[in-house]
């Protein structure tokens, strides 16, 4: 009897540390699902911030590569500009004494 009793005991403790160790392990699985969680909520904040910036860096350089196109046009007009006024005044010249 004595023995059954400890028996009883013992198996309780047993059942006892296995329903402990199944919460611990219950517990970790959230946690870690947590850190899981957060980890690729960062992960998106980073790449939608890394986005932007290079969002904005590609409109830079847009911006640079329009002022430049922008003055360099306006350059190629004014030489094509002088350039017709000296063929009109070279005409002008070898038409008129």
């Amino acid at each position: 009897m004595e023995l059954a009793a400890r028996e009883e005991a013992l198996d309780a403790k047993i059942e006892a540390a296995h329903t402990a160790a199944r919460e611990q392990v219950q517990a970790a699985e959230v946690q870690a699902a947590q850190i899981l969680k957060d980890a690729e909520a960062q992960t998106q904040a980073m790449t939608a911030s890394h986005e932007q910036e290079l969002e904005q860096e590609v409109q830079d350089i847009r911006s640079q590569a329009q002022a430049q196109a922008g003055t360099q046009a306006e350059a190629t007009r004014e030489r094509a500009s002088g350039k017709l006024q000296q063929a009109i005044e070279t005409i002008m010249q070898a038409v008129l004494p």
